[in-house]
C-alpha cells in the first residue's frame, strides 16, 4: 500500500484563511460563529453555494491527472444535519463517492471537528476553545456519527478509510501553539475549562471507534488514527490480533519545523526533513502503515520573512504584500523542498497535500504573498510540485 492524495479542505469544513469571502459582512473567525451573525437564510444560502461550487466533478477528474489516486475529505461534527443551526453534508459526501467510483479514486473520510472542539484550532469549528472530551455526551455523539458513516459507507468500492478524529491535542502541541493566544476565543465563558486532552482519554476513545467502526466496515478498509502531534507515542498501541488495517497518520509541516528552530534556508529544510520526519516515519513504520495526513511546500524562505510558524494576517501578523523573490528563486526553493518532503513520505505508506485549492486572492489581498503554495493546483501550475513522483 502506497497511496497518493490531496485534501479537499474547506470544502464542507470552512476555514476562513482558505475562503475569506464567505465571512464577509462578519467579524466571525471560525465556523462555529458565522451563522451567529448572517440570517438564517443568508448562511444557509451562502453554505450551499459554496458547497456547490467548491468542488465538482471536474475536479476529481483533475485530481486524478494530476497522478493522485486518493482524497482526505474532511467532514464536520454535522454531517448528518442534526446539530442545528449548521447545515449538513452528506449529500456532497454521497456525490464525492459516486465521482471517486467513475474516476477511479478513493476517499479517505476525515472526522475533522467535534463539538467543543478537540484542539481550540480554528479549523476544530471553534477558537480557543477545547472542552469536548471532558463532556461524556458528546463523546458519544462522536462515536455515533463515526458510526453512522461506517454505516453509509464502510462497503463502498470508494472507500479508503475513516479517519476517527484530526488532530486532538495534548499538553505538550497545546503550550507550543500557544492555542488560547492564537486562536482567541469570542466567548471566554464558553472557553472556560478548555485544555489538551489527555493521552489516555485518546488511547481509549481510539480502541472504542475502532470497535463502532468494524460494526460496518469491512476489514480490507483502513482505520485511521491521528498521532496527536506525539508520532513516536504509538509503538505499544493496539499491537492485538483484532487490529486489523489501522493506519497512523502524521501531519509534517515546515511552519512547524521552523517553530521547532529549523533554519529557514534551502538546507536548513532539507536536511530537517530528513533528520527528523524521515527517520522518524521509518521508525514508526515497523509499527503501523505510516501516512504524513496533511503536509505542504509553504516556509518561511519563500515568504520573504519569519511567518512565526504559519501566522498570517489574520493572526495579526504582517505579511508581504510584495514577492521578495523572483519566479525561479521561488521554483527553485519549492521543487527542493517538495522533493525532499517525498522521498520522506516514501519512507511510510503514502501522503496527502494540504490542500487541493483555496480562494484566497494572494495578489490583490495585502500581506499573502507566499500562501499561494497552499493549493495544490497552482504548486502543479507552476512546476512547483512534481505530479508523478
Amino acid at each position: 500500500m502506497y497511496v497518493k492524495g490531496v485534501n479537499l479542505g474547506n470544502w464542507l469544513v470552512l476555514e476562513k484563511w482558505m475562503s475569506p469571502g464567505l465571512f464577509d459582512g462578519t467579524t466571525a473567525e471560525d465556523e462555529y460563529y458565522l451563522p451567529t451573525q448572517l440570517p438564517k437564510e443568508i448562511y444557509e444560502e451562502r453554505i450551499r453555494m459554496h458547497r456547490s461550487e467548491y468542488i465538482t466533478e471536474r475536479d476529481f477528474t483533475r485530481i486524478r491527472a494530476m497522478g493522485m489516486d486518493a482524497v482526505r475529505i474532511p467532514v464536520p461534527y454535522f454531517i448528518f444535519g442534526d446539530r442545528a443551526p449548521f447545515v449538513g453534508c452528506v449529500k456532497e459526501l454521497d456525490n464525492a463517492f459516486n465521482w471517486a467510483e467513475k474516476y477511479g479514486l478513493k476517499i479517505l473520510i476525515d472526522l475533522h471537528t467535534a463539538p467543543d472542539s478537540q484542539n481550540g484550532f480554528d479549523n476544530g469549528g471553534i477558537s480557543g476553545v477545547c472542552k469536548w472530551s471532558q463532556e461524556p455526551e458528546e463523546v458519544e455523539f462522536e462515536l455515533s456519527v463515526l458510526e453512522r458513516l461506517a454505516e453509509r459507507y464502510g462497503t463502498r468500492e470508494g472507500l479508503w478509510g475513516i479517519e476517527v478524529i484530526n488532530e486532538p491535542i495534548l499538553e505538550d502541541m497545546w503550550e507550543t501553539m500557544h492555542v488560547q493566544e492564537r486562536y482567541p476565543a469570542v466567548d471566554p465563558e464558553k472557553a472556560a475549562g478548555s485544555k489538551p486532552n489527555t493521552i489516555e482519554f485518546i488511547r481509549q476513545f481510539y480502541l472504542e471507534a475502532y470497535d463502532r467502526l468494524r460494526k460496518y466496515m469491512p476489514e480490507d478498509k483502513y482505520v485511521v488514527i491521528h498521532d496527536a502531534f506525539r508520532l513516536k507515542a504509538w509503538k505499544d498501541f493496539m499491537r492485538e490480533d483484532k487490529y486489523k488495517n489501522v493506519v497512523l497518520d502524521t501531519h509534517m509541516y515546515l511552519m512547524v519545523a521552523e517553530m521547532a528552530g529549523c533554519d529557514q534556508t534551502i538546507e536548513g529544510y532539507v536536511n530537517y526533513v530528513k533528520e527528523h520526519f524521515e527517520a522518524d516515519i521509518a521508525e514508526m513504520e515497523e509499527y503501523f502503515p505510516v501516512i504524513c495526513g496533511e503536509w505542504c511546500l509553504f516556509n518561511s524562505l519563500a515568504v520573504g520573512h519569519d511567518t512565526k510558524g504559519g501566522q498570517t494576517v489574520l493572526n495579526g501578523q504582517e505579511g508581504m504584500s510584495e514577492e521578495a523573490m523572483s519566479a525561479e528563486e521561488k521554483k527553485a526553493i519549492y521543487r527542493a523542498v517538495a522533493k525532499a518532503q517525498l522521498d520522506a513520505w516514501k519512507k511510510g505508506s503514502g501522503y496527502f497535500y494540504w490542500t487541493y485549492k483555496m480562494l484566497t486572492d494572494t495578489v490583490n489581498t495585502e500581506g499573502w504573498v507566499g500562501w499561494d503554495c497552499w493549493d495544490l493546483g497552482r504548486c502543479v501550475d507552476f512546476g512547483w510540485f512534481p505530479t508523478r513522483e
